[in-house]
């Protein structure tokens, strides 16, 4: 038997040995990045994610080479066929790029709510522009003079970049909120206007805040990204609640100090307030007109549960003071005429 009739062997070796490279690599690719890094979900399934589209590669590859072996192939396809599995294979590095892309969004995002909705749009941007990269390859690659196509592109895309304007920079807004996350979805927070409510959403465009009558603010992430806000929950919900009193100078200081401390030990234990390793406490501030004023020092769970903490407080605090025979005062004036008759 001649050379040309054992071609099919050639094929069967070439093609078979290709083939069999892409599984040995496939296998060893699991087993090096399971000896790189720490078992993780990422590990576990980046392997699966590869495997697939890299065998396919090594069968393109090898079936590139074994059909230059079949003779019966007319040469004028044989000079084609390098093209068509180079275009095969661009193909393939974008679907792998874009398979990678979309298992690493998923790992370093999907377990943080705030970053979870940024996966499906870059997953978009990313195989947009994976494709679109493969496309101009493939004309590359065809012989088409792709200079003045990527010209003309940049030029559109100032034009559209000029007439979005706005919509980009809510946009690019929103992905700074959602990445740096100066405010979170359920944070309380005031607004420069002194707006004050719960983040109930951040969107690409806008966040929305609901205040405590239950309004929506609607706010322009370009806005809001611009403004100094401040967030009570930051960096965390516990806050100290602060009650401005004021007793009379008749006054026994030290009792004063002692009564207000228990009715505020007194006060947060019956709301459920207690908090470890934390005690009220008074501050004696300034000598006013009329009173000695000081500011009683309390801690809550979170920025609205100072009103209903501040509300029991007062009442509890009132009716302690009136059974110490404890004074508020409040101004008095008395107007004298010069011929010593008070003025009616």
């Amino acid at each position: 038997m001649g050379p040309l009739e054992w071609w099919w062997l050639r094929v069967l070796l070439i093609f078979g040995s290709f083939m069999l490279g892409g599984l040995l690599f496939r296998k060893f690719l699991n087993s090096y990045l399971r000896r790189l890094m720490a078992k993780t979900r990422l590990i576990e399934v980046l392997p699966a994610v590869l495997g697939i589209p890299l065998l396919i590669v090594f069968v393109v590859v090898g079936l590139n080479f074994a059909l230059l072996e079949v003779p019966f192939i007319p040469s004028a396809v044989k000079e084609y066929l390098p093209l068509l599995f180079s275009l095969l294979l661009v193909l393939l590095g974008a679907v792998i790029i874009v398979r990678v892309g979309r298992i690493l969004l998923e790992h370093y995002w999907a377990p943080h709510t705030e970053t979870r909705s940024l996966i499906p749009i870059f997953s978009r941007i990313l195989k947009a522009l994976a494709y679109f990269v493969a496309f101009l390859l493939i004309l590359h690659i065809l012989g088409v003079n792709i200079t003045a196509l990527v010209a003309g592109l940049g030029i559109a895309g100032v034009a559209v970049a000029f007439a979005l304007q706005e919509t980009l920079s809510q946009f690019f807004a929103g992905l700074y909120l959602m990445s740096e996350r100066p405010i979170r979805v359920g944070d309380f927070v005031e607004l420069e206007g002194g707006q004050q409510g719960y983040v109930v959403d951040v969107g690409w465009r806008s966040t929305k805040i609901r205040e405590l009558p239950n309004n929506i603010i609607v706010v322009p992430n370009s806005k809001l990204a611009g403004m100094v806000v401040k967030n009570y929950s930051l960096p965390e919900p516990e806050m100290a609640c602060l009650v401005n009193v004021g007793v009379s100078y008749d006054s026994d200081l030290e009792k004063v100090e002692r009564v207000t401390v228990e009715v505020a030990k007194n006060t947060m234990k019956k709301l459920g307030m207690e908090f470890q390793g934390f005690e009220p406490f008074i501050r004696y501030t300034s000598f006013g007109e009329s009173s000695v004023n000081f500011t009683v020092v309390m801690r809550v769970r979170e920025f609205t549960d100072k009103y209903l903490l501040t509300h029991q407080f007062i009442k509890e605090l009132h009716k302690r003071y009136r059974e110490e025979g404890i004074v508020i005062p409040f101004p008095i004036r008395t107007v004298y005429l010069r011929d010593g008759k008070k003025e009616d």
